[in-house]
């Protein structure tokens, strides 16, 4: 999960908390993972919403946000890394790329999605910088290394990210 780590708007919050609750609908909170950067932003809501419905959360802080105080129920990877180089492990960790919005470092790990081949999904619409990635869809170049499909409204995004999961499980 790729999110704004500034203050979120009320509307983005709403969006997020949509977007987490119906991808508890769609699947089972407890077979999957959710992974942030941080616990700050609209990242904070993401995670006490997604571990109020029972999934599981990994947190991958950067060395300059190690002691922040986090949930007791999420899991705290400390990479000891710098902002960007943590945004690489996000990326390599997940099995999809969901970006609810956000700015230089959410679009750092769009890109860096796409490079290693992970599918990217982009909630569009928030007001931030990340709704300019619109121009990159469905692929950024030619090489057309991940599908990048940006979906205006959460549910919905959640509805494809669930598709998504369903039609290519673990180790499949």
């Amino acid at each position: 999960m790729a999110a704004y780590s500034g203050p979120p708007s009320d509307s983005l919050k709403e969006a997020a908390i949509e977007f987490i609750e119906t991808l508890a609908l769609c699947i089972e909170p407890s077979s999957i993972v959710l992974v942030t950067g941080g616990y700050w932003g609209l990242m904070r809501i993401i995670v006490d919403e997604a571990l109020k419905l029972g999934f599981k959360v990994l947190i991958l802080p950067p060395l300059e946000m190690e002691d922040v105080r986090f949930p007791s129920d999420a899991i705290i990877v400390r990479t000891g890394t710098s902002f960007r180089v943590r945004s690489v492990f996000l990326v390599r960790t997940s099995e999809v790329l969901v970006a609810l919005g956000g700015a230089s470092g959410t679009i750092q790990e769009v890109i860096t999605a796409y490079a290693e081949g992970v599918p990217i999904y982009i909630l569009g619409m928030t007001g931030l910088p990340t709704d300019k990635l619109t121009v990159f869809s469905p692929y950024i170049d030619d090489r057309r290394t991940s599908i990048i499909k940006v979906i205006n409204d959460p549910r919905s995004l959640a509805n494809e990210v669930c598709k998504y999961l369903r039609e290519h499980p673990r180790g499949g």
